[in-house]
């Protein structure tokens, strides 16, 4: 799987809906934050202008007719762990869990603020970007399990990671207190950062996708539930 480009000064957003007066809304929004938008009408369009463009950010519509947007999620994620953030109708909630669980990094349900969407547009690519101060502390580590925020690399075992921006980001918080037992609360805070709410259910799609991902490299012990509080982190290494 392709990593993830370097960032860019201005960033770059594909934005795709079958709803001209969505795309216009979202391109308005997003062009007044200072962002370059790229627009597609459909899924098909989406998976030509991605691989032309090379985005740093898809804002991707679940409902569009023949290739929807968990169509379009499924054929970037072969190749790409650029962030997506959903657009979903709101009695859409099996949809946006399972964006979530096959590699959507966030969503925002219809009809949304735009101020919003660009919020959450923010604190993904904030995400990605280094931050003044963490080239000194380094990579974080336990066990077999290491990220290195400056770079934004997880690694298992030497073995790459391809988590989305909020995987990253509650991996990393996990790492930084690897003895504290985190509620869905704090895990929220530290994922989303700002004064964005997130349904448990959302966090617990985030745990799972970790907790597979790293399954994948036969670790299966590096998240644990702690029942009626969170979850903390585990030994992270292989099992004897």
């Amino acid at each position: 799987m392709a990593s993830y480009p370097e960032r860019t000064v201005t960033n770059r957003i594909l934005v795709v809906d079958d709803d001209l007066h969505i795309r216009e809304v979202t391109r308005v929004a997003l062009k007044k934050a200072g962002m370059n938008v790229i627009e597609a009408r459909d899924g098909k369009e989406a998976l030509t202008r991605f691989s032309a463009e090379q985005p740093d950010l898809i804002v991707l519509d679940i409902g569009m007719p023949e290739f929807d947007g968990l169509d379009v999620c499924r054929e970037v994620r072969k190749s790409s762990d650029v962030p997506i953030l959903f657009l979903s109708a709101r009695d859409d909630e099996i949809d946006r869990v399972l964006g979530l669980e096959i590699g959507g990094d966030d969503y925002v349900t219809k009809p949304f603020s735009p101020r919003e969407l660009v919020a959450r547009v923010n604190v993904i690519l904030r995400r990605l970007a280094p931050r003044p101060g963490l080239a000194e502390s380094g990579a974080l580590s336990k066990g077999q399990l290491s990220v290195d925020p400056e770079q934004h690399v997880a690694t298992y075992a030497s073995m790459p990671l391809h988590l989305t921006a909020i995987e990253f980001g509650i991996l990393r918080a996990f790492l930084t207190r690897p003895t504290a037992v985190f509620n869905r609360e704090q895990i929220m805070s530290a994922a989303y950062q700002l004064n964005i709410q997130v349904s448990d259910r959302t966090i617990d799609s985030h745990i799972r996708n970790i907790r597979a991902k790293l399954a994948a490299v036969k670790c299966d012990n590096v998240i644990e539930t702690v029942h009626g509080v969170g979850f903390k982190l585990g030994r992270c290494e292989p099992p004897a």
